[in-house]
């Protein structure tokens, strides 16, 4: 059987003294797929990113718009091998190909592609500002290295390596990008590295713009994101990977963008759960069992107040969530990874109302899983009680009172989302005035009255959060074009002459239409000499 090429430099070829082999497998069946895929060696690893390097100074002279119409060509590349992608990724995610990957995924795919290549040829995500009367003028503009970015498991087409957001937007910002494929889809990773390579020909961009490693060892995946000519790292997964690559770039001085764990709590006002009880449990179940509760704003945490209220709710919530057929986990460590953390929680007091076991059919399957705890007990442990459960999987925590909720929200790590649910009139406004303060702080994104689950690309998202959902609270990685600026660096030109200046620094403004902030004054006009 011959291993899967890589894409090096613009060309498919044989891997470099690769240090191994593997095979993605089909959670559906537990099978292992027909191709193998090397493990790339330091020294292929190196390859590329000497090849990225080059391609530094001709993208700097490039104008946007070669980017915009290569992100433009690529979406369009994907949709005509939509066919293909969503059969591949089906069969190595196990997620459904119809409507999950064919009718939302893909779209949302090409959807952020061509939204940064709007954000491209606007120029206006740079946010150049001019100070006409010491003459100095700053921008954003791309880094002095290549992007490294990870790509999760449980997103094969929107947050790929190749794909996803971190790629439109280091790309976008002009930068070449090195990608990692996720192991459990590198069949579906290589056909977007083929899409992406004909749109690379096809708008005349540098060859090494987009180059795929499938996978590598431990420590070359370390010494990657600590490499001199290294300008970033964009990383979405769990925790664990996520610090010890944040701790091998940092200490490098390397910048490192992280994505990893969360509860992303949810809060049921007293007055909204007596007023809507059925449908809150009906829109909670439904969410938290999404695509088998696979997704990074996965409502693993709901809080509410003990009473006669809460148990309709917890019996509705159980009985929901056993009519819901399980679905197929990604692999077999996330089954694994589920079970561990519900026996966590199990072991500082979380009782089971329903689920918690592995299923053992052919598959990776496990139970819908709704676990419950008191306030009390919740706040001795809150930190092993804030163990993320990946999968179809919540903790409800039962507060004694008013006081004791707020106490637990207080004992909240940082998660993406945090949903608070109260009346549809003013009945619980007091005590919203009260919560929505403390949990602000802690939350990236703040939903009133829905359920997290879902990403929307918009440029007012934010996809981010305090730590430990991210590594930095500051950025966003959805969200065209305030997620650009993750892999951008501040430029400054003091006394420059006009002339030499980059174009959107001029005195002419180079679209007519880029916003610039002028003399304090944010602006579409050129400036009169």
């Amino acid at each position: 059987m011959d291993v899967q090429p890589v894409l090096i430099n613009g060309e498919w070829r044989a891997a470099q003294s690769p240090s191994g082999e593997f095979r993605a497998i089909a959670p559906n069946s537990e099978s292992p797929m027909q191709e193998l895929y090397p493990i790339s060696s330091f020294l292929e690893i190196e390859t590329a990113i000497n090849a990225a390097r080059e391609t530094i100074t001709e993208l700097l002279s490039l104008s946007p718009d070669k980017i915009a119409e290569f992100l433009e060509i690529f979406a369009d590349n994907i949709e005509g091998r939509s066919e293909a992608l969503v059969k591949m990724a089906a069969e190595e995610t196990g997620l459904p190909a119809d409507p999950r990957l064919k009718s939302v995924e893909l779209p949302r795919t090409t959807n952020q592609l061509r939204q940064a290549a709007a954000a491209a040829r606007d120029r206006s995500w740079c946010t150049a500002v001019i100070d006409t009367k010491v003459n100095l003028r700053t921008k954003y503009g791309p880094l002095a290295g290549p992007v490294v970015v990870f790509s999760p498991n449980n997103f094969p087409l929107a947050f790929n390596a190749v794909s996803g957001g971190d790629f439109a937007a280091a790309v976008a910002a002009g930068n070449p990008v090195i990608a990692k494929a996720n192991p459990g889809h590198p069949g579906t990773t290589k056909i977007m590295a083929e899409a992406a390579l004909e749109a690379v020909h096809a708008s005349g961009l540098p060859l090494a713009m987009v180059q795929l490693i499938y996978h590598m060892r431990l420590e070359d995946g370390f010494k990657l994101v600590a490499h001199p000519l290294i300008g970033a790292t964009a990383f979405t997964g769990s925790r664990s990977a996520g610090l010890a690559l944040k701790k091998a770039a940092e200490s490098a001085g390397k910048l490192i963008y992280l994505e990893m764990s969360g509860v992303n709590p949810v809060i049921i006002l007293p007055e909204a759960l007596q007023e809507r009880s059925e449908e809150i449990a009906a829109e909670l179940s439904q969410s938290c069992t999404l695509g088998a509760g696979q997704f990074c704003t996965n409502p693993g945490l709901v809080i509410l107040q003990q009473g006669k209220a809460a148990q309709n709710f917890m019996e509705k919530l159980t009985q929901n969530l056993q009519s819901i057929p399980a679905a197929p986990l990604l692999s077999q460590q996330v089954q694994h990874n589920l079970l561990t953390a519900v026996e966590t929680l199990k072991k500082f007091g979380a009782e089971v109302l329903t689920g918690g076991k592995v299923i053992h059919e052919t598959g990776y399957y496990f139970q819908n899983t709704l676990l419950a705890i008191s306030g009390d007990k919740f706040l001795e442990h809150p930190r092993e009680l804030q163990t993320e459960a990946f999968g179809p999987s919540t903790l409800l925590v039962l507060a004694q009172n008013v006081v004791q909720m707020k106490n637990i929200v207080e004992s909240l790590e940082g998660n993406l989302t945090g949903s608070l649910y109260s009346h549809s009139r003013t009945e619980d406004e007091p005590l919203y005035s009260q919560i929505e303060p403390i949990l602000r702080p802690r939350v990236g994104r703040l939903l009133n009255d829905k359920m997290p689950t879902g990403v929307a690309v918009s440029p007012a998202m934010a996809h981010g959060g305090p730590y430990p959902a991210t590594g930095h609270p500051g950025f966003t990685s959805v969200g065209i074009p305030r997620a650009l600026l993750r892999f951008a660096a501040l430029q400054c030109y003091d006394n420059v002459r006009v002339h030499r200046l980059p174009p959107e620094l001029q005195n002419r403004n180079p679209t007519g239409k880029m916003w610039r902030c002028i003399d304090g004054t944010w602006t579409q006009a050129d400036i009169i000499d």
